[in-house]
């Protein structure tokens, strides 16, 4: 049967095999998630009750070394890009910046985040993985909107009663389905999907087998820069406080 709560007004249905966890406004989901992985296993899925911002985070279980492990990065992109794509309005795209930022309509207003255990060597299968997520759906704690022009929030920009409990339980299926994707016809399908939502920057890419970002001046041409994926997920440059995004 799926996990069924409520939290902040907003209902939550979640398909199996997740196993729902409900934290306080004030905690933290990826940290959270962290701390229970090793415990509570595959498809754990912690959820912050908040009502200005959709806060959760998912356990995985890999079962390849961490330099292809971390590919997971990408199929959670694509199920949060998805969720959110059945909400938004139509003139309003839904984009990536690499690897792990989120934008609507080129409105920043959130991204994801994936951590496994410290001192995993490359060439190990981590013990667990965890996806979280940040995405800011109402803008009733920030500023006036013309004095953050970097970032937003959903209900700005045309969603229409913002349910994050729907916001949760959808990107649920879709990572699920991401996974199944990937076991069956391999990385390529789930790297062009991402490939095909990056925020438009003039150049062409492709996604390396470990991850990293290769970057093609001309189409055909051998790459001309590579993005380290290892290094850039260290330091989820979305969550910075120089980008003006006030989460707290």
């Amino acid at each position: 049967m799926p996990q069924q709560a409520s939290a902040t007004g907003y209902a939550l249905d979640l398909p199996p095999p997740y196993s729902l966890v409900m934290l306080r406004e004030s905690c933290d989901a990826f940290a959270h998630a962290s701390a229970v992985a090793a415990e509570e296993g595959a498809g754990t899925l912690v959820w912050v009750r908040r009502q200005d911002v959709a806060e959760f985070a998912v356990v995985l279980e890999p079962e390849v070394a961490l330099a292809q492990a971390r590919l997971a990065i990408y199929a959670g992109m694509n199920a949060l890009a998805d969720a959110l794509a059945t909400l938004a309005p139509p003139s309003r795209p839904v984009t990536f910046d690499w690897p792990d930022a989120l934008r609507v309509d080129g409105v920043l207003v959130g991204g994801g985040r994936l951590n496994w255990p410290e001192g995993t060597h490359e060439t190990e299968t981590p013990a667990w993985l965890v996806f979280s997520v940040m995405l800011r759906t109402s803008a009733a704690r920030t500023d006036e909107p013309g004095l953050r022009p970097l970032f937003g929030a959903l209900d700005e920009l045309g969603f229409q009663a913002v349910d994050i409990g729907e916001i949760v339980a959808s990107f649920s299926r879709h990572l699920m389905v991401g996974f199944d994707e990937w076991k069956e016809t391999g990385f390529a399908p789930l790297a062009k999907r991402w490939l095909d939502r990056v925020s438009p920057g003039g150049h062409d890419a492709l996604i390396a087998d470990n991850g990293d970002l290769l970057v093609q001046a001309k189409p055909g041409q051998a790459p001309s820069a590579r993005q380290n994926l290892a290094e850039a997920l260290a330091s989820s440059s979305w969550l910075d406080p120089a980008t003006e995004m006030p989460w707290l």
